[in-house]
């Protein structure tokens, strides 16, 4: 045995493998959460089946899963890049944990990137589940599968910066009302389980630049109606993840 066998060696692991550690942790505790997986795996599989099966809005043509699915998965990104993240982040907020993680060797930019990952992680067996869910229901999807990865990336940016703007700002207990209130309304006026053309046409222009609309549109356009890329929708999404990720960079505080 050599002398050195048992020398500390003071330091920080590699950054990489601290990112890793941390994302594993964000996903059990999220997957573990019993309110987060109420809102990110049984609300959107109750849905789903729900409307899929009794015929209570009127989807226009053909089966009702193909016009719900879409609009499920846009909302499935919603409850776990947006609602989820703002709720979790915000009481870590406020029980100091994110100013002590803050202070460990881990960066703070690091941190953020460790519960990004952790929502993608999440949004992955969302949509695996759902998908087989809809698929057993009748589901006949088309179009382009890069172009629905394009979108749904572009609102997990959107709805993760606005639900970090919110923890960031806010003190968890509105972080908490305002995230389920934002939730409630826009599953009900974002073109997730209603068509935004049963509204009014003055509504409509405004409800169509919201984020869930833009995706839940833009969704349906590929895989209900076989569009290449909704570049409109898209543009949408992309104009929300820039506002929403900078506001957040900029204000959000720590302590």
């Amino acid at each position: 045995m050599s002398a050195g066998t048992y020398t500390p060696r003071p330091g920080a692991a590699p950054l990489p493998r601290m990112i890793a550690a941390q994302t594993a942790l964000e996903t059990r505790m999220l997957l573990r959460n019993g309110e987060q997986l109420l809102l990110t795996v049984i609300i959107p599989t109750l849905l789903l089946v729900l409307f899929s099966a009794v015929d209570i809005v009127d989807t226009g043509s053909g089966a009702s899963v193909d016009f719900l699915a879409p609009g499920i998965l846009a909302l499935a990104v919603m409850s776990t890049a947006f609602t989820g993240q703002a709720i979790a982040t915000g009481f870590e907020r406020r029980y100091g944990v994110l100013k002590r993680l803050g202070a460990s060797p881990l960066p703070r930019w690091a941190l953020m990137t460790a519960k990004t990952l952790s929502v993608l992680v999440t949004e992955v067996l969302q949509i695996v589940l759902l998908t087989a869910i809809a698929f057993a229901l009748g589901w006949s999807p088309q179009g382009n599968p890069l172009a629905v990865l394009l979108l749904l990336v572009l609102g997990t940016a959107a709805f993760s910066g606005l639900g970090l703007l919110m923890a960031g700002t806010l003190k968890a207990e509105a972080t908490l009302a305002a995230a389920n209130l934002v939730f409630l309304l826009l599953l009900v006026g974002g073109g997730v389980i209603v068509p935004l053309d049963k509204f009014p046409d003055a509504v409509q222009s405004v409800l169509g630049l919201l984020p869930i609309s833009a995706l839940s549109e833009g969704l349906r356009d590929v895989l209900q109606y076989g569009a290449s890329l909704p570049w409109a929708q898209a543009g949408i999404l992309a104009v929300w993840a820039v506002l929403g990720l900078g506001a957040a960079a900029k204000f959000f505080r720590w302590e």
